[in-house]
């Protein structure tokens, strides 16, 4: 690794460890707004009765969860620096091809799960938007005032530790810079983040939760060609350390005799 400046890289992991966590936590730190108020006076305008819809609240939305599917990624990236500094060259890259290989599967199972979940809930969303009145009004008590301010905060918080981790790695050896997978996989995580805070203030409040899902679905198909990278490019790496485990002794021994 040359020059690489260990306290940099372990706060690099730090930061992007702290952002993916900053993601996954979104549904329970992002709570839904009241719907109660909103659906009476709709309600009462299509002459709709409605028992009793005080305290509904929507969800907090997919998209910020489901960057963490191409996030998850960087800290595999980052960690397997990391691991260098414990491992030896020879032990890490026979152990990095078999790792990488589980891990790109194990991405690859759940974005496609996940991807298929937030489809669904789009066409759900869609089909009750359209189905005026009663339809709209499903849609109102369940998606339709999505925490905009929130979900800024939190985006804005994972997008300062992402720049943070970007730093913190160039800081920690400037020749990454030559790494063009690392280049990559940091822009796509950034724009990722800008697209869906742009995503989120490009439509009146009542949509921003479809647009939500449809960044959401995104996130889980670049996750997927993510993994298929990280799984074709463990696949080398897995051959040169089966050559290296089935190659016979050194020659240095047949020299001893």
């Amino acid at each position: 690794m040359g020059e690489l400046r260990k306290p940099f890289l372990l706060l690099a992991m730090l930061a992007i460890v702290l952002a993916i966590g900053v993601e996954f936590g979104a549904g329970l730190l992002t709570g839904g707004g009241d719907a109660g108020a909103a659906l009476r006076d709709s309600a009462d305008a299509l002459d709709v009765e409605l028992s009793d819809v005080a305290g509904v609240s929507e969800p907090s939305g997919r998209g910020t969860g489901y960057l963490a599917l191409i996030d998850a990624v960087a800290v595999w990236s980052t960690g397997l620096y990391c691991l260098s500094l414990v491992l030896p060259d020879r032990v890490q890259g026979r152990v990095q091809g078999v790792a990488t290989l589980i891990f790109s599967i194990i991405l690859i199972v759940i974005s496609l799960i996940t991807l298929v979940v937030a489809f669904v809930e789009l066409s759900v969303m869609v089909s009750l938007f359209l189905a005026t009145p009663f339809g709209t009004i499903a849609y109102l008590a369940l998606w339709g005032f999505f925490p905009v301010g929130d979900a800024t905060l939190l985006l804005g918080l994972a997008l300062l530790l992402k720049l943070a981790w970007a730093a913190l790695l160039i800081l920690a050896q400037p020749r990454f810079l030559q790494n063009k997978g690392l280049v990559l996989l940091i822009l796509t995580t950034l724009l990722g983040t800008v697209l869906l805070e742009f995503l989120h203030r490009l439509v009146p409040v009542i949509l921003v939760s479809i647009l939500d899902d449809v960044g959401a679905l995104v996130f889980a198909v670049v996750a997927i060609i993510w993994g298929l990278v990280l799984l074709i490019g463990s696949i080398p790496a897995i051959v040169k350390a089966v050559r290296v485990t089935a190659a016979p002794p050194s020659r240095a021994g047949g020299a001893d005799r």
